[in-house]
This record gives structure tokens, C-alpha cells and sequence, in this order.
């Protein structure tokens, strides 16, 4: 994966297409499908602050499309993905978007990783009437376009869903939460499930004890750590996103503080599950290689291939989660929709998701609601013995497994 900031140019983008970007990750391309290829173009973020999660949904891409190719692939066609590096930039999405359709014109769109790039994208959609399916999209009501579908099922209030959530896992404990300190980053998909956190702690009787905002690429989370300690509240609520909640419990170590119980919105999985500070922390998820998610031997099968690839790759946590199982939902999503329509055109493909929704790695999920969100899938999960497991609700825990609140 090339390291610098760039964009991709015409050559470096087919070169990331299906068989070759399969043969860079160490996968075998497949060819059981014929015919010209169905071009899927999307952007992710493969510079800048965002790509070592951009990296995830690169490998995640490249498994599924090896997957399909094996099978029907799109209509029987083989899939070919039209892959440009967004640069983490909004902006920049924005732009290469509007270069996939007018000038390589693609087929379909597959969204980017990251709310305010996948809005971007979603303009572009817009402006061309192009569906749109996507992955990572964190403030759904902002999502308005009629023709897009989010492959992260967190609802149209995961504010108010997502958190209640969190409140009936840990109280399902049947230990006494009283306060709870919410520290926050000002990136908006944690900011917005932090700010919405304040009333449904308010509303279970769980007094605040502080509330807390710092800026998105913070690097001396010192003055933080001790307002933490200071409030020593039951529950630290930390709207985080990558390596910030590992920031946060080094920080404390180092003024010799260990919150009670603690919860981090999205943190990088790895770094959080492997380092000793991380012990009993809490987290969300809509996807693990864990039952009843991986029972199925597609994504048993995927879930050996993304190791395969991360390790390859010299990643450091390989197990797929959250991240990579938004970004398969995607890809399902929309390979169902034209295999079952055996269709290309976006008006056909809109009112079959519409009506049908889609079966993927997180569950059955549908289209029909506000803005075409359907069921909140979001789950609790939590460090123990170094690993994820998903504690809550009762139906998708894992096995051996319940929530440890202190």
C-alpha cells in the first residue's frame, strides 16, 4: 500500500482492481465469473490521519470481491473495484467522486470510510442520482438522500439507541452505577453519541459528574487524566475515536488513576483489547468472529482470509470487528441488490433495498425506516483476558461470557 499522499492516477487505479490488489494482499484472484467486468468505484482513506482504518476496509474490499468472483460476482460478471485514495480529505472526496462518474464512469459507487467522507460522497450521488451504499456513516439524520443505504445499522437515533444500549448492559449487572464522566473528542460521530449520552444518563438517574470536549488530534491528554481523577466517577464515558482512549488510560497510569468501569465509543480494537490499561474496558460493535455472527461458512471463510491479509500486511490485531464488518455489510449489500434484480440501474436497485433490505455479516437489515434506516444492531463489548467478547444483549453474548462491572 503505497505511504505517500497522493492521488491515485488512471494506472495505479486499475491496478488496484479485483485480481491485482487480491495478488498485493497475498490472496488468490479468482475466475469463475466472465464477461466484462462490473466497475464499482469508491475512495478510501489510504493517506493520511484516517488510513490505518482506510486500510481495513481496503483488505475487507479485497476479500469480498474475491469471495464474489468465485460465485456470480455481479450478474455473473467479475467485479472490478475502481479504488482512488481520498487522502482522509472530505474535500478531496468530494472531487474524486465526481471524477468516477463523469470520467471513468463507473458502473456503481461504493462509499469511503468516515461520516464527513461519506457525506461527501453522498453530494456527488446525489447530484448524478447515483445509489449510494456505504459503510461508517455515525449521524444518520444528515444522511437525507433517498437513494443511499448504510451497511452500519445503528438506526436513525442511535443517540438515544446506542446509549440506552450501554445503560442496560451495565446495569444489567445488577451493580450500582451512580455518576459518570463523559470526556469527549470533537469528532462528530463520538461528539454526537457523547452529547446524546448526557440525557440518557440523566434520564436512568446516573448523575454527571463532568463533561468534557477536546479537539480531534489532541496529543497531551494530561490536563484530562486529572479532571477524570478529580470527578472519580462509577463509569468513565469516553467519546473516542482510534487511539485516543489509549491516550486517556496512559495519561492516568502516569498520575497512578484506573477508572472504576470505562467505555470508549470507537477506539482502534487492537491497540485497546492488547494493552494492560484496556482490562474490563467496554466498547461497541455490530460484528466480531464470534457467534452467532460467524456461523455462516461465508463468513467463517472470510474472517480466515482477513486474518490472512492483516498479518500479511504487518498489522498488529487481525481480528476482524466492527470496522471490517461494516465494510463487508457494504459490499453485500449492494452485490445482493444487482444479483437479485440482475440489474445496474440505480432507480431498479433503490426500490428493491427499499423493499427488501439485505442480509449481512451484522444481521438482516432493512431500509424502510427514516432515510432509509432501519433496526439499531449496535452491541456492548468488552475486554477480558486480552480479547473482545460481546456481553450484551443476552442473545448475541458470547458464549462463557457477561458484562464485569465493578
Amino acid at each position: 500500500m503505497n505511504s505517500r499522499n497522493r492521488t491515485f492516477s488512471r494506472r495505479d487505479t486499475l491496478a488496484m482492481g479485483s485480481g491485482l490488489a487480491l495478488a498485493a494482499a497475498g490472496l488468490p484472484a479468482a475466475a469463475a465469473t466472465s464477461g466484462a467486468p462490473v466497475r464499482v468505484g469508491g475512495t478510501l482513506s489510504l493517506t493520511g490521519p484516517l488510513a490505518a482504518t482506510g486500510a481495513i476496509h481496503k483488505i475487507v474490499g479485497d476479500i469480498f470481491i474475491q469471495q464474489a468472483n468465485r460465485g456470480e460476482g455481479m450478474m455473473g460478471r467479475p467485479i472490478e473495484w475502481v479504488l482512488l485514495d481520498d487522502q482522509s480529505k472530505p474535500d478531496l472526496a468530494r472531487t474524486l467522486y465526481e471524477r468516477l462518474v463523469t470520467v471513468d464512469k463507473v458502473d456503481l459507487l461504493i462509499g469511503p470510510y468516515a461520516t464527513a467522507n461519506i457525506l461527501s460522497a453522498m453530494s456527488v450521488a446525489q447530484r448524478y442520482n447515483k445509489i449510494l451504499v456505504h459503510s461508517t456513516f455515525g449521524i444518520p439524520k444528515m444522511a437525507t438522500y433517498e437513494r443511499h443505504f448504510p451497511g452500519w445499522p445503528v438506526g436513525i437515533n442511535p443517540e438515544e439507541t446506542v446509549n440506552k444500549t450501554i445503560i442496560d448492559g451495565i446495569l444489567s449487572s445488577g451493580k450500582t452505577v451512580k455518576t459518570v464522566a463523559i470526556v469527549t473528542s470533537k469528532f462528530p460521530s463520538v461528539h454526537f453519541l457523547a452529547v446524546g449520552a448526557r440525557d440518557a444518563f440523566k434520564k436512568r438517574g446516573i448523575e454527571e459528574v463532568l463533561f468534557l470536549e477536546f479537539e480531534f488530534g489532541a496529543r497531551d491528554f494530561g490536563p484530562i487524566a486529572a479532571r477524570v481523577r478529580e470527578a472519580n466517577a462509577d463509569l468513565l464515558y469516553m467519546g473516542a475515536i482510534g487511539l485516543e482512549g489509549n491516550q486517556l488510560l496512559e495519561a492516568m497510569e502516569k498520575i497512578n488513576y484506573t477508572p472504576k468501569n470505562h467505555l470508549y465509543v470507537y477506539p482502534s480494537p487492537g491497540p485497546l483489547a492488547q494493552s494492560p490499561l484496556g482490562k474490563d474496558a467496554l466498547s461497541l460493535t455490530i460484528f466480531e468472529d464470534l457467534p452467532p455472527y460467524n456461523s455462516k461458512p461465508e463468513v467463517a471463510e472470510f474472517a480466515k482470509l482477513f486474518r490472512e491479509a492483516c498479518a500479511k500486511a504487518g498489522m498488529a490485531f487481525v481480528d476482524p470487528e466492527t470496522q471490517a464488518g461494516a465494510g463487508y455489510s457494504a459490499w453485500q449489500i449492494l452485490t445482493s441488490a444487482v444479483n437479485a434484480t440482475k440489474s445496474l440501474n440505480d432507480d431498479v436497485l433503490t426500490a428493491y433495498l427499499k423493499k427488501n433490505g439485505a442480509d449481512t455479516v451484522a444481521g438482516k437489515v432493512r431500509f424502510d425506516g427514516p432515510q432509509n434506516y432501519g433496526d439499531d444492531l449496535m452491541r456492548l463489548k468488552q475486554v477480558q483476558d486480552g480479547k473482545w467478547a460481546i456481553v450484551w444483549p443476552k442473545e448475541v453474548q458470547t458464549p462463557g461470557k457477561t458484562i464485569i462491572v465493578k
